[in-house]
């Protein structure tokens, strides 16, 4: 199901196979989820597999990620094919015309294919799902077109691991079930000897091998692929001394922007719609979202946005990407992309935007602007990378008229800001660079008059890189990679590895 750390698993081997002097590669034929990248040329895709390429030591590209589903509402996505937007379907409308998406996919792993060995191909959700098994182009569909054989992982944290992997072996037809050639628990506490009569239970019950109980590992500072994150949930640093605060819109995407302020013990990421803890914090974030107009309608419903324009001058706000859109004076969706018309903004900045037909998808490197206002006065002139991905174009509503060129609105590295310490950027991964992020808490730790150590804090990369070290040391301590490796060479030889019997 989703949630049980395929991702993560995904991630860990292609780090042990890489160690091991091979040239793995990640894919996920269909993804859904807000957290979204662009690559290098300029296509967006799904930051799982971006995370997931970085653990193989290799640049992201398009083809490990074909699809993505963004989310819109609860009924509805944005299609993205081959990085690009193709335009916004219901489930049963995408539900119909999946299918067509089958060539897409099968050259996409083709083009992957002829470049790296192996490729670890990651499942979405669950595989046994019955209602959507005739047109599956992402689980054990695809394991059938690539003939491959297939891990199925279970999340022992959420209780009910036996019966998650018992209840999907039995929902499989007998061709998928004689795919799976070994079961991984995921997410382990506590001590194995108590687990070992339930792992010789649904190994005789199934006739396949659990090759692998793999623990719990806290803290990593990884990417987290969509909303099922648990750092929706995770409770505030004890001991922090800084509290930054990010919105927690219905809509939200690319939380993991804010992932670099976690590295520092002395800093609390929180996410909330809790005003109370909104008015004590050091700092608030207005995050991205899929949805910006209905978010704005969110924060003046939820009494919010009230407290967002009390709070100017008194906490540091900073918006991105849609945030930075709720900051400005107005937003204008004239075209319907958002549902059409015009609402106001929570006037923090002077700013306007419009939305183009057009979506703006560009990877970004370059210094920040000079001109910053406020108590991040410091940030001007720094370096910083990163990408946009919008369908808006903004500007400054004090110096000149909205165009209808949105190739005239090339925002950069710029960073919006106001005198009472209101900041705003198109800009996601702003954060990931080290200068950056001590910049901002150190004015932090100053206007509190205290001292946060910065001295350790690394470019989030490099950070990341430490931790696909850490997954991949787990994983070889607790998988039987021998086995892995044979099921590999073996692919489906039914001679060869143990299966259902």
């Amino acid at each position: 199901m989703s949630g049980v750390g395929k991702s993560l698993i995904v991630a860990g081997l292609c780090r042990i196979f890489k160690q091991d002097g091979m040239f793995p590669a990640p894919f996920k034929s269909q993804n859904m989820a807000l957290n979204s990248y662009i690559t290098s040329d300029g296509l967006e895709m799904g930051r799982a597999q971006v995370m997931q390429a970085y653990a193989a030591g290799i640049e992201p590209q398009i083809e490990m990620n074909p699809v993505l589903l963004k989310p819109t509402d609860d009924t509805g996505s944005q299609i993205i094919v081959n990085g690009r937007p193709v335009g916004n379907m219901s489930a049963l409308e995408y539900y119909g015309y999946k299918k067509n998406l089958l060539p897409t996919i099968g050259r996409a792993y083709d083009d992957l294919s002829s470049k790296y060995s192996p490729i670890i191909i990651e499942g979405a959700g669950s595989p046994a799902e019955l209602n959507l098994r005739d047109n599956d182009i992402v689980n054990m569909g695809l394991a059938e077109i690539l003939d491959a054989p297939v891990l199925l992982v279970g999340d022992i944290d959420r209780g009910g691991v036996f019966a998650q992997l018992l209840g999907t072996m039995m929902l499989l037809s007998f061709r998928e079930r004689a795919r799976v050639r070994g079961m991984i628990i995921n997410k382990f506490r506590g001590d194995l000897t108590l687990l070992s009569p339930g792992i010789v239970e649904i190994e005789k019950k199934t006739g396949v091998p659990v090759i692998g109980v793999v623990p719990y590992i806290p803290d990593l500072g990884l990417e987290d692929e969509d909303s099922l994150t648990e750092r929706f949930d995770r409770k505030p640093k004890k001991d922090a001394r800084i509290t930054i605060a990010v919105i927690r819109l219905p809509r939200i995407s690319n939380f993991s922007d804010f992932d670099p302020f976690e590295q520092n013990p002395d800093v609390s990421v929180v996410y909330t719609t809790d005003r109370e803890v909104l008015r004590k914090a050091d700092m608030i974030i207005i995050p991205g979202t899929k949805n910006t107009i209905a978010d704005m309608g969110f924060l003046e419903d939820s009494g919010i946005a009230a407290l967002l324009r009390e709070a100017r001058g008194s906490i540091p706000i900073m918006g991105i990407c849609g945030g930075l859109q709720i900051l400005g004076e107005t937003i204008e969706d004239p075209e319907g992309f958002e549902g059409g018309g015009q609402v106001n903004g929570l006037g923090l900045l002077p700013i306007r935007t419009m939305y183009f037909e057009e979506k703006r998808q560009a990877r970004t490197e370059g210094y920040i602007n000079e001109d910053i206002d406020g108590i991040f006065h410091n940030l001007s002139g720094i370096h910083c990378t990163g990408y946009e991905i919008h369908m808006g174009r903004t500007v400054d509503s004090t110096r000149i008229p909205l165009p209808h060129d949105p190739e005239s609105l090339d925002s950069s590295c710029h960073v919006f800001s106001s005198s009472d310490d209101v900041y705003g950027t198109y800009l996601h991964g702003i954060f990931d660079e080290s200068s950056v992020t001590n910049t901002i808490l150190t004015a932090l730790a100053e206007k509190r008059g205290i001292s946060v150590d910065t001295t350790a804090q690394k470019d989030e990369k490099d950070y990341r890189s430490d931790g696909y070290d850490t997954v991949a040391r787990v994983l070889r301590e607790n998988i039987d990679m021998e086995l892995i490796r044979t099921i590999m060479n073996a692919g489906m030889s039914s001679d060869t590895i143990p299966g259902l019997q």
